[in-house]
């Protein structure tokens, strides 16, 4: 959803005309694949974060308009609300000391922006969902002032008919409604991309499906919506019930949300794209005036507008994405489970476990997902979403009795996942340095059971003892929080509570 969108309002033939379009770019992914016209390996990454504006109280700040005027560099841009932007790192390739130049970037780039929404009295903060935001935040007239958002919105409460109902019951329950999509703004996430072959685009897809809670587990970052301490990870139940085009009955026949799982492992990128068409209408029929079959018959390279359009509007947690580089056209996993923050080293630490994980598992000669089934990695999804740090996972079992078994998330990761970490990633080329610095955060995060929705939580609670208002205690965790990410030591090293105020004279 990143590319300019401008439409006026569809007419009844809109959406058969981009159906049958739909269609033919399908049938020219197709060819493509069959013809083996895509780029070869270049061993690439790529990472967006998506970011908060806030104000010296730790509440949220309307202004992305100004603060985007004063950064003033393509690196960044809108987000879906007024208090979101997006800040893009551009592809590196994945070997020798690339997470440490990475972090230089990403340092060097918030530190910018923070400078320049200082000037007008806000600054950039990196966490899953921003605990001060209150129901008056995310509504429509908050949106940020771009053509997209605005159709997008307008399209998807058309599809629903009805308000919006969020009903998200974790350590207190939330159940409210809202009349637009806005409370998706509430999250804000770390997107890995991993550009892949054809050939291995299914098993490193299938290997980000089966990691994904383990991700969620030790990432977590999201525990707090609208004063409500909700999942240790918010944002998945949030995002998945703030974009819902199905009405309750839709819901109960069983019909398929906009933000999903999934319901199978794959062989192949072609089954997403087609599921994408099979199972979901149009929210944008926009029709450009490319034709696919015909650029290909000329030897050319298509677009594909249309897929790559409504690709956009159905929210994979592990999307597939088409793009076009230097006339060449190649694939990318698209990893969105993360939450962004707490720090840029917790950022990195969790991009370097991923891309090692993936690597490792998509290489093994009896993949995980041959012994897992689906079922069981979204049921694992769905836990480390709930219980974060302290989630149990069903695993498959080593030894010739195979099957699965329960295991506490942070043994799983520490005692299998972090050693396959750590091989993957050697298999890309990386420098041990980078290698040991990087998984050793992830694996102290293990040790101590500690990461940002953990620290969020009982900061919140030795707040709620000294006496402070629920709403007092959230700012003061918020700009807790906020101090000791610009100082940019890991959550794990993050001091529990507030500080002792310092006696005058």
């Amino acid at each position: 959803m990143g590319e300019k969108v401008v439409a006026g309002p569809f007419d009844l033939s809109d959406r058969q005309r981009y159906r049958s379009k739909l269609r033919q770019c399908l049938t020219g992914l197709e060819r493509l694949l069959a013809e083996k016209r895509f780029d070869r390996p270049k061993n690439l990454l790529g990472l967006e974060i998506e970011l908060n504006l806030v104000g010296p109280d730790g509440m949220p700040k309307m202004m992305n308009g100004q603060v985007l005027e004063r950064i003033a560099s393509r690196d960044f841009q809108t987000e879906l609300a007024m208090f979101n932007l997006e800040v893009n790192i551009a592809p590196h390739r994945l070997t020798g000391r690339v997470f440490d130049r990475l972090a230089e970037e990403v340092r060097t780039s918030l530190a910018y922006a923070h400078r320049k929404a200082n000037e007008v009295d806000a600054g950039i903060m990196m966490i899953g969902i921003l605990p001060t935001l209150e129901r008056d935040d995310l509504v429509s007239s908050n949106l940020s002032d771009v053509d997209r958002y605005a159709l997008l919105n307008e399209q998807i409460v058309a599809a629903r008919g009805e308000d919006f109902t969020l009903d998200i019951e974790g350590v207190e329950r939330l159940s409210c409604t809202s009349k637009s999509i806005a409370p998706e703004a509430a999250c804000t996430s770390v997107q890995l991309h991993l550009q892949v072959t054809p050939g291995r685009f299914a098993d490193v897809w299938n290997a980000a499906q089966a990691i994904a809670a383990a991700q969620v587990a030790i990432g977590a970052n999201s525990p707090f919506l609208f004063g409500r301490e909700l999942w240790r990870e918010s944002r998945p139940p949030l995002f998945t019930q703030s974009t819902d085009t199905r009405p309750p009955e839709l819901q109960a026949q069983g019909v398929r949300p906009r933000t999903w799982f999934g319901e199978r492992w794959i062989s192949s990128a072609y089954d997403l794209f087609e599921e994408n068409l099979r199972y979901y209408p149009a929210l944008l029929p926009i029709c450009d005036d490319e034709d696919p079959l015909g650029v290909l018959d000329a030897g050319g390279v298509p677009k594909l507008g249309e897929l790559v359009l409504h690709n956009g509007t159905v929210y994979r947690w592990n999307r597939p994405v088409y793009g076009i580089a230097d006339g060449v056209p190649h694939l990318r996993v698209e990893n969105r489970v993360l939450p962004a923050g707490p720090t840029v080293t917790d950022v990195i630490a969790n991009a370097a476990f991923y891309y090692g994980v993936v690597r490792a598992l998509a290489e093994e000669p009896r993949p995980v997902w041959t012994r897992l089934p689906f079922e069981a990695a979204a049921a694992n999804f769905d836990a480390a979403c709930r219980y974060g740090i302290d989630a149990r996972l069903r695993w498959p079992r080593g030894g010739r009795f195979g099957g699965t078994a329960e295991v506490d998330a942070v043994h799983l990761v520490r005692d299998e996942l972090l050693p396959l970490a750590a091989a993957g990633l050697d298999a890309w080329g990386v420098e041990p340095a980078d290698r040991d610095l990087y998984l050793g955060v992830i694996e102290e995060r293990c040790r101590r059971r500690a990461n940002g929705a953990s620290w969020q939580a009982a900061t919140f609670h030795r707040a709620l003892e000294k006496g402070l208002s629920r709403e007092a205690a959230l700012a003061a965790t918020t700009r807790r929080y906020s101090e000791l990410m610009h100082l940019g030591e890991p959550v794990h090293t993050w001091p529990v509570g507030l500080p002792d105020p310092v006696p005058l004279g």
